[in-house]
C-alpha cells in the first residue's frame, strides 16, 4: 500500500518549476531504488525454529557515503525542520505496526531499539540526507505522506549495522553441524571395521588393541596425554615396529631422513584424518563427552582412515559409538572385558595419617591439600612422592619411578586426579581425601561437585593393578562420614554418554568472517554457536578459553588464520604469566620478527635458580609451561619460532630443577611457612581464620587459592589481630605460638578415629636404615 502511494507524493511535493525531466528520472530512480529496498526486507527471516541470541550482534560502526554535496532533496521540496522530523521519527519507533514488521525481518527488540537509535541518528547528524529519504520525510512532515512509509530506509539502515541480517541464511548453512561424518569424505570412501573394547580399568582392553596395532603393517595410536603418547612411542620401537611420535609440541621421525614411519603415536588432536592406516586406535573413548576436548575424539573416531578401528574405554561409551556409527553405514563388535585383579570398599575409612601403610595413594583434589597432606606424612618421618597435574610429565614419571621402586624408601603416594590416566603406578590402597571436586559448567566457570560414579571408579580403579606387586586393590575414604557417600557413587551404574563434542573448524570461522568482516574473532565464534544447529547426538565444545584468548590478543593486528591458531594454544589462562607470554609471543609475531632462543631466555630469565619456596616452585612450572607454548607454536609457525630445538633442551633441563624441587618440596613448604610467619610478626599478613572442618589444609603464602590477604590502613584498623596487638593483650611472638599450635593440632587431626593398624615402627626403621 505505501509503495504504490510514493510516486504520488512524490511528485505532488515538487515544486512546479523544477518539474524537469531530469529531475524527474532523479526521483523515479530513487523511488525504484525504494522498491527493491522493500521488496528485499521482506524476504529476511530467521528460517529456523532455533531462537536467536541477537545480544551477540554488535552493531557496527557506519560513515555516511554517496552524499550528494548540493541538498538536491531540498530542491525538489524544501528544507527540512529538524525538530519535526525528530517528532516523525518518535512516531515511527512507538508503532506496533512497525515493531511487528522489524520482527518479521529479523528484528528483535533489542535489534529494532538499537537500529532505531542509529537511524536516529543518522538523520539528525546527517545533511543532506539522500535524496529519496528527504523526500519521503518532507511528505511525512507535509501531511501527505505515511509515518510507516520509512521502514524500507530504517532496514536498509539496519542492514548496513547489523550485515548478519543480510546473509543470514548463508551463516546458518555455514553453522550447520547436523552432518559431521561427511566433513571426512576419505573415511566415508572406505568400509572400516570398528571394534569397540570396552571394560574397567586395568581389564587388558588397552593392551589387546595395541597387540594388533604393533602387528599392522600401519598403525596409529590416539592418546589423551603425552605420557601415553610416549609410552606407546617407546613401546612400538622397543619392539621392533618404527613408530613416530607426534604430540603439540614435538614431532619425532625415526627415520634419520625425516621420512614418516609406517606407525604413528600421537595426541589425539594431532592425529591425521588424510592419511591412510591398516589399524588405529582410540584410547579413553569416554572423554568424547569432555566438555572441552571431546571434538577430537568425534574427530578421530569420524575421520580416520584405517581399515580397522580398535576404540578402548568405558561401556558407557558403546551405545553413543554405535549410533554414531549407523549414521556411517558401519558396524560396531563389542568386546568385552572383566578385570584382572579383584578390588573392594573397605568398611572402615583411614580415620589418622598414623594409620598409613606402603602402597597407600591419598588422592585430593586440589593442591594446597597436597601440600598439607605432604608435610603431614613427613612430619611422621615417612617420605611420599607427588603427582599433581600441572607437573611437567618428566617429573611425573620421576615421582611414579619413584613410588614404584620397591629399593626406595618412599612408600606413599599423594595425588591428585591426575592418575587416573598415563601411569603405571604399584597401589594398594587408594584414600580419597575428600569427595568434592571442582569441575567446569557449560560456560567455562568452575564449580564444586561431588566426583560423579566414572571419575571413581577411574581413580579407584588404580589400586591393585595386574603388572603391580600388589594384585588386591582397596579403597577407602580418609574420614569415616564420606565412607557411606563413596559406597553410593561406586554402587551406582555409570550413565550412558548421550553426547559427543564438536568444535568449529578454522574454515568454517573464515568463511563466517567472510560475511562479517567487522566483527571480531569472539563476537564470530559466538554468533557461530548461536545459529549452530546440532542434533542429539551432539553438542558444541565449550568455547570459553578461546574467547578468552580471542579478546586477550583482539588489539593485536594478525590474519584470521593465525589469530585462529594463538586462540586454540593449549594454557592455563588462571596463570597470569602464560598469559603474558601468549599476548607477548602475539605481538612479536605480528611485527614478523622471530622469537629467538635469546628472547624467550630473556623474556623466562633463563637460567633460572632451584626453588626456595612452594611459590619459586609454582614460577618454575609456569615458566615450563611457556617453554611448553613456544614448542606448540614452532610445530605451526617454524619460521617465526625457529629454535624448537634449543628451547626442548633447556626445557629437559627445567623439569630436572623442578624434579628437585618436588624431591624437597616438604623443605619448600617449610620455607613459605617461614616466611609466612615473618610477614604476620612484621604486621604485613592477616592471619588465617581457623579451619571449618577437620580435613582443612595450610596453604603457603605463595599457594594458588591463599586466603592471606595484604594489609593496609583501613585493614589493619578494622582486623581483629591488629586490635589485640595494639591494645596490649596479644604480641607478636603469642600469635606465632598461637599459630605453631594450630598446626600441631592439625598434624594431629582425626587421630580419634577407626582406622586399620599397622606397625609403623618397623616402616619407620625401614626408612631409617635405608
Amino acid at each position: 500500500m505505501f509503495m504504490q502511494r510514493l510516486p504520488l507524493l512524490a511528485r505532488s511535493c515538487l515544486k512546479p518549476a523544477t518539474r524537469s525531466p531530469h529531475l524527474r528520472e532523479v526521483v523515479c530512480s530513487s523511488v525504484a531504488g525504494r522498491s527493491k529496498i522493500w521488496s528485499a526486507c521482506r524476504t529476511v527471516s530467521d528460517g529456523n525454529g532455533k531462537p536467536l541470541d541477537t545480544s551477540l550482534f554488535i552493531p557496527v560502526n557506519i560513515r555516511p557515503t554517496d552524499i550528494p554535496e548540493s541538498d538536491i532533496g531540498a530542491e525538489l521540496t524544501q528544507p527540512l525542520n529538524k525538530s519535526e522530523v525528530l517528532k516523525v521519527l518518535n512516531k515511527f519507533y512507538r508503532r506496533k505496526e512497525i515493531q511487528k514488521l522489524g520482527a518479521e525481518n529479523g528484528l528483535d527488540a533489542r535489534l529494532f531499539h538499537q537500529a532505531f537509535i542509529g537511524f536516529r541518528r543518522f538523520i539528525m547528524e546527517n545533511d543532506p540526507l539522500h535524496v529519496d529519504l528527504h523526500i519521503v520525510l518532507n511528505d511525512i512532515c507535509c501531511g501527505v505522506g505515511h509515518v510507516d512509509d520509512l521502514f524500507p530506509f530504517f532496514m536498509r539502515h539496519a542492514r548496513q549495522i547489523f550485515p548478519m541480517l543480510d546473509c543470514m541464511e548463508d551463516l546458518r548453512k555455514i553453522s550447520d553441524l547436523r552432518l559431521p561424518p561427511n566433513w571426512y569424505p576419505d573415511a566415508r570412501a572406505i568400509q572400516r571395521k570398528i571394534i569397540f573394547h570396552s571394560g574397567p580399568t586395568n581389564s587388558g582392553k588397552t593392551y589387546h588393541a595395541i597387540q594388533k596395532y604393533l602387528g599392522a603393517k600401519s598403525g596409529i595410536y590416539c592418546g589423551p596425554l603425552k605420557l601415553l603418547a610416549h609410552e606407546i612411542y617407546k613401546k612400538s620401537n622397543d619392539a621392533g615396529v618404527a613408530c613416530d611420535l607426534i604430540t603439540g609440541e614435538e614431532l619425532i621421525h625415526v627415520d634419520p631422513e625425516g621420512r614418516p614411519g609406517s606407525h604413528a603415536s600421537c595426541t589425539i588432536e594431532m592425529c591425521s584424518v588424510n592419511t591412510p592406516y591398516e589399524v588405529a586406535v582410540i584410547d579413553e573413548i569416554q572423554m568424547i563427552r569432555d566438555p572441552g576436548r571431546g571434538w577430537a575424539w568425534t574427530r578421530a573416531l569420524l575421520g580416520l582412515c584405517a581399515q580397522e578401528i580398535h576404540i578402548c574405554g568405558e561401556a558407557a561409551a558403546i551405545n553413543l559409538v554405535t549410533e554414531l556409527m549407523y549414521t556411517t553405514g558401519e558396524e560396531v563388535e563389542v568386546r568385552s572385558y572383566d578385570r584382572l585383579t579383584p578390588i573392594k570398599i573397605l568398611d572402615h575409612s583411614l580415620g589418622s595419617l598414623d594409620n598409613l601403610r606402603p602402597g597407600d595413594c591419598i588422592v585430593c583434589f586440589n593442591k594446597n591439600d597436597i601440600y598439607s597432606v605432604n608435610r603431614q606424612i613427613e612430619a611422621r618421618g615417612l617420605e611420599c612422592a607427588v603427582i599433581y597435574g600441572s607437573l611437567p610429565p618428566g617429573t611425573k614419571l620421576a615421582q611414579a619411578n619413584k613410588f614404584n621402586d620397591p629399593n626406595d624408601p618412599c612408600k606413599i603416594l599423594v595425588a591428585t586426579d591426575a592418575i587416573g590416566m598415563g601411569l603405571n603406578l604399584s597401589i594398594k590402597r587408594i584414600i580419597f581425601n575428600s569427595l568434592v571436586k571442582p569441575t567446569m559448567n557449560e560456560k567455562g566457570g568452575k564449580e564444586m561437585d561431588i566426583i560423579s560414579t566414572s571419575q571413581a571408579l577411574q581413580i579407584g580403579g588404580r589400586a591393585g593393578r595386574f603388572s603391580s606387586i600388589y594384585k588386591d586393590g582397596e579403597i577407602t575414604t580418609m574420614l569415616q562420614s564420606d565412607l557411606a557417600l563413596l559406597k553410593d557413587i561406586l554402587s551406582k551404574p555409570v550413565s550412558d554418554i548421550q553426547a559427543a563434542g564438536l568444535h568449529p573448524t578454522a574454515e568454517q570461522i573464515e568463511m563466517f568472517a567472510y560475511h562479517l568482516p567487522d566483527a571480531t574473532l569472539s563476537n564470530l565464534i559466538d554468533i557461530f554457536v548461536s545459529l549452530s544447529q546440532v542434533d542429539g547426538r551432539y553438542f558444541v565444545c565449550n568455547i570459553e578459553d578461546f574467547k578468552f584468548v580471542a579478546d586477550m590478543i583482539q588489539h593485536i593486528p594478525l590474519n584470521l588464520r593465525a589469530r585462529y591458531v594463538f586462540c586454540t594454544a593449549p594454557i592455563n589462562r588462571n596463570l597470569p604469566f602464560v598469559c603474558t607470554s601468549l599476548l607477548k609471543f602475539a605481538r612479536q609475531f605480528s611485527r614478523n620478527e622471530p622469537l629467538t632462543f635469546q628472547w624467550i631466555c630473556k623474556h623466562v630469565h633463563w637460567p633460572v635458580s632451584s626453588p626456595k619456596s612452594i611459590k619459586d616452585l609454582m614460577h618454575l612450572e609456569a615458566v615450563h609451561d611457556i617453554l611448553d607454548l613456544y614448542l606448540w607454536l614452532s610445530y605451526r609457525f617454524m619460521d617465526m619460532f625457529p629454535h624448537a630445538g634449543i628451547v626442548r633442551s633447556i626445557q629437559k633441563e627445567l623439569d630436572v630443577i623442578i624434579q628437585n624441587g618436588v624431591y624437597n618440596i616438604t623443605k619448600l613448604i617449610r620455607a613459605s611457612e617461614a616466611a609466612s610467619n615473618l610477614h604476620l610478626m612484621e604486621g604485613n599478613v592477616l592471619p588465617r581464620g581457623a579451619p571449618t572442618d577437620e580435613n582443612s589444609s595450610t596453604v603457603p603464602k605463595g599457594s594458588r587459592g591463599s586466603r592471606r590477604t595484604p594489609i593496609n590502613s583501613e585493614a589493619q584498623n578494622g582486623s581483629l589481630t591488629s586490635k589485640l596487638v595494639k591494645d596490649g593483650l596479644l604480641t607478636p611472638s603469642m600469635l606465632k605460638q598461637l599459630q605453631q599450635e594450630w598446626l600441631n593440632r592439625q598434624n594431629d587431626h582425626g587421630s580419634h578415629a577407626r582406622g586399620t593398624s599397622y606397625d609403623m615402627d618397623s616402616f619407620k626403621k625401614t626408612r631409617k636404615k635405608k
